[in-house]
Protein backbone atom coordinates (compact mmCIF):
# COMPACT_ATOMS: atom_id res chain seq x y z
CA UNK A 1 0.00 0.00 0.00
CA UNK A 2 1.26 3.41 -0.77
CA UNK A 3 1.01 6.61 1.40
CA UNK A 4 1.45 8.77 -1.64
CA UNK A 5 -1.43 11.29 -2.69
CA UNK A 6 -3.00 14.70 -0.72
CA UNK A 7 -4.13 13.88 2.66
CA UNK A 8 -6.33 16.17 5.04
CA UNK A 9 -4.88 15.80 8.85
CA UNK A 10 -6.27 16.65 12.13
CA UNK A 11 -4.51 17.47 15.65
CA UNK A 12 -6.33 17.80 18.68
CA UNK A 13 -3.97 19.67 20.41
CA UNK A 14 -4.01 21.70 24.06
CA UNK A 15 -4.63 24.83 21.69
CA UNK A 16 -7.90 22.57 19.85
CA UNK A 17 -8.08 20.78 16.60
CA UNK A 18 -5.18 22.07 13.98
CA UNK A 19 -6.05 21.32 10.42
CA UNK A 20 -3.82 20.85 7.46
CA UNK A 21 -2.65 19.37 4.29
CA UNK A 22 -0.01 16.61 3.79
CA UNK A 23 0.66 15.69 0.35
CA UNK A 24 3.19 13.02 0.47
CA UNK A 25 5.71 11.53 -2.55
CA UNK A 26 7.66 8.21 -2.10
CA UNK A 27 10.51 6.78 -3.63
CA UNK A 28 11.59 3.62 -3.17
CA UNK A 29 12.66 3.85 0.87
CA UNK A 30 12.10 7.68 1.01
CA UNK A 31 9.26 10.00 0.86
CA UNK A 32 9.33 13.76 0.69
CA UNK A 33 6.12 15.70 2.12
CA UNK A 34 4.48 18.98 1.93
CA UNK A 35 2.25 20.17 5.01
CA UNK A 36 0.00 23.33 4.71
CA UNK A 37 -1.81 24.47 7.88
CA UNK A 38 -3.85 27.67 9.22
CA UNK A 39 -0.32 29.14 9.90
CA UNK A 40 1.09 28.86 7.14
CA UNK A 41 3.89 27.51 5.12
CA UNK A 42 6.43 29.60 7.23
CA UNK A 43 10.45 29.27 7.44
CA UNK A 44 10.53 26.66 10.02
CA UNK A 45 11.37 22.86 9.13
CA UNK A 46 11.42 20.06 11.70
CA UNK A 47 12.10 16.65 11.46
CA UNK A 48 12.95 13.27 13.22
CA UNK A 49 15.22 10.23 11.83
CA UNK A 50 15.52 6.92 12.99
CA UNK A 51 19.44 5.48 12.97
CA UNK A 52 20.71 2.38 13.65
CA UNK A 53 24.35 2.58 13.00
CA UNK A 54 26.54 3.61 14.32
CA UNK A 55 24.09 3.10 17.41
CA UNK A 56 20.79 2.83 17.52
CA UNK A 57 19.10 6.54 18.13
CA UNK A 58 16.65 9.07 17.15
CA UNK A 59 17.46 12.04 15.38
CA UNK A 60 15.44 15.39 16.22
CA UNK A 61 16.49 18.15 13.40
CA UNK A 62 15.23 21.66 13.77
CA UNK A 63 15.64 24.47 11.18
CA UNK A 64 14.91 28.08 9.68
CA UNK A 65 15.26 28.40 5.70
CA UNK A 66 16.33 31.90 4.33
CA UNK A 67 16.86 32.27 0.50
CA UNK A 68 19.43 29.17 -0.82
CA UNK A 69 20.77 28.70 3.15
CA UNK A 70 19.27 26.70 5.88
CA UNK A 71 20.53 27.22 10.09
CA UNK A 72 19.76 25.06 13.02
CA UNK A 73 20.53 21.81 14.89
CA UNK A 74 20.42 18.18 15.28
CA UNK A 75 19.56 16.54 18.65
CA UNK A 76 20.92 13.46 18.89
CA UNK A 77 19.96 11.38 22.16
CA UNK A 78 22.22 11.60 24.81
CA UNK A 79 24.89 13.25 22.98
CA UNK A 80 23.06 16.60 22.58
CA UNK A 81 22.65 19.02 20.13
CA UNK A 82 25.05 19.99 17.51
CA UNK A 83 25.16 22.95 15.04
CA UNK A 84 23.42 22.26 11.18
CA UNK A 85 24.36 24.17 8.22
CA UNK A 86 22.76 23.79 4.90
CA UNK A 87 22.80 25.37 1.52
CA UNK A 88 20.47 24.57 -1.09
CA UNK A 89 22.32 22.33 -3.97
Amino acid sequence: MSADGAWKTSVNSPMGVQEGELEITTSGETFTGIMKGRQGDGDTLAWSASITMPIPMTLEFTVTVSGDAMTGSVKAGAFGSSPLTGVRA
